[in-house]
């Protein structure tokens, strides 16, 4: 059956909420999409829902090459941020718009 709900789901990041030395450019960018997010998911209330994804680190070969001396195991891996992901596009969070939605992993 067609369903006439759309789903956005943006993915910002823990960053922009603390951000560390060296992480200005980053961290204004990813801070614009979470008030994107919030401007969108008030323009489109009861036709799309609209809510982002704040990862902490992200689990990936490149952030584990630029970082080698960090603990791994607490960085979220890419098919926990996926699940979330997935949550906010199904039925499930039809009621959810608008969030802003930390995914820390275990830092």
């Amino acid at each position: 059956t067609a369903s006439n709900a759309g789903r956005i789901v943006n993915v910002g990041a823990m960053g922009a909420l603390q951000a560390g030395s060296g992480m200005g450019a980053y961290a204004a960018s990813k801070a614009a999409v979470h008030r994107l997010t919030e401007a969108l998911a008030a323009e489109w209330k009861g036709k799309i829902t609209v809510n982002a994804v704040l990862p902490s680190t992200i689990d990936t070969a490149a952030n584990r090459a630029s970082m080698p001396g960090a603990d791994f195991a607490k960085w979220v891996r890419p098919e926990e941020l996926a699940d979330v992901i997935l949550f906010l596009a199904s039925d499930a969070a039809s009621a959810v718009t608008g969030a802003l939605l930390p995914v820390n992993g275990r830092v």
